[in-house]
């Protein structure tokens, strides 16, 4: 399969903080985004959900871009992220995904058992089946004009095995954990496949005009260290040596929500800076790193909850705990749809305001 090239201009930039924190780089303010800072608590997000479902918005270049820009036109972040799914590799693959109000994602007919892997397309063609997504990265990079750089993304292999076996969420991931342990070569195949489409994915988002990506290991805390090491890690380590060899320039992050025993693993992959949940002491995180990645994260999102000036404390704490440099801050995990904006902008101005002190 070939990369697909978009040309995606304008290429330069009127703000890169985020890109040249994620490298190490120093910069004049911490950089600031949020995971899932399009979506659901946004009233112009809920208006364009109205009128189409949620994987028509996906789907539709015109409207992922809509969506893509809305918190960017409403708060003073520092990146933008486009608006997508990690299930649409599974989809390429030939799942059906349905997005249940109230519940999230759904597949009718998960993959129960290994013989179902012959279910599978064999050598799914990513122009084809995500050529949306690509034209949505490239229309939204020209309409940004250089305001911030534009986040690409993915699903880690694990934890796109696990929606794919379970069939939905879950709190144990009970069948798809059984598999790593009854199956473990089927499970080994079925996490192969999904590492080569999404290396060969995240190639073409920088290809179409993302200029960072990050790959969502969102169920890494479901697995111990040993088994992490075994069935996580070598997949995520051989998507970032793909992508960073065709693309040395564009800085990657991974997030492994819950599993803090990884991090000096994954400091010595490819990638350059590690996202950290909630839960995650950053003191300790960068005494484990090092210089070896930047670190991201990592306010518990419930935080927004609490009244601006509370919120503003505790980016303040954030921020005396992550230092000053190789710092990008971001929630520990995604927003919630209750969220109230004007306690995201409070989080956001506080990160710019505070950080400015350095």
């Amino acid at each position: 399969m070939n990369e697909q090239k978009i040309d995606p201009r304008p290429s330069t930039l009127d703000n890169d903080r985020i890109l040249r924190a994620a490298r190490g780089e120093a910069t004049d303010q911490t950089p600031v985004w949020m995971m899932r800072q399009a979506g659901r608590y946004l009233p112009e997000y809920q208006a364009v959900r109205a009128e189409h479902s949620f994987f028509e918005v996906v789907g539709t270049p015109e409207l992922a871009a809509e969506v893509t820009l809305q918190p960017v036109e409403r708060f003073p972040v520092d990146a933008a992220i486009i608006f997508s799914d990690i299930l649409v590799i599974p989809q390429a693959l030939g799942l059906e995904v349905q997005m249940v109000s109230g519940k999230g994602p759904h597949f009718p007919a998960p993959l129960t058992e290994p013989e179902e892997l012959s279910r599978l397309a064999s050598d799914p063609d990513l122009d084809a089946e995500l050529g949306h997504v690509y034209e949505a990265l490239a229309l939204t990079r020209r309409r940004l004009e250089g305001r911030v750089p534009l986040i690409g993304f993915a699903g880690a292999p694990w934890t796109l095995m696990a929606y794919m076996v379970e069939g939905g969420g879950s709190k144990s991931f009970r069948q798809a954990r059984r598999w790593l342990w009854a199956h473990p070569e089927d499970a080994h195949a079925l996490l192969g496949t999904l590492t080569d489409l999404i290396a060969a994915y995240l190639v073409r988002q920088a290809g179409a005009g993302a200029q960072l990506v990050q790959v969502f290991d969102s169920h890494a805390g479901l697995l111990g260290e040993e088994t992490f090491e075994h069935f996580a890690l070598p997949y995520l380590a051989r998507i970032a040596e793909r992508f960073k060899a065709a693309h040395p320039d564009v800085p990657a992050i991974v997030f492994a929500k819950g599993a803090p025993y990884a991090l000096d693993a994954l400091a010595a992959t490819d990638y350059d800076a590690i996202s950290l949940d909630w839960t995650m002491d950053p003191r300790a995180a960068r005494d484990t790193v090092g210089d070896r990645a930047a670190l991201q994260g990592n306010l518990d999102p419930c935080a927004l909850y609490a009244a601006p000036g509370e919120i503003r404390r505790q980016v303040d704490a954030m921020l005396e705990r992550f230092g000053p440099h190789a710092h990008v801050a971001n929630l520990g995990h995604g927003m919630l749809p209750d969220h109230d904006p004007a306690h995201a902008a409070a989080f956001v101005d506080a990160v710019h305001e505070l950080s400015g002190r350095w």
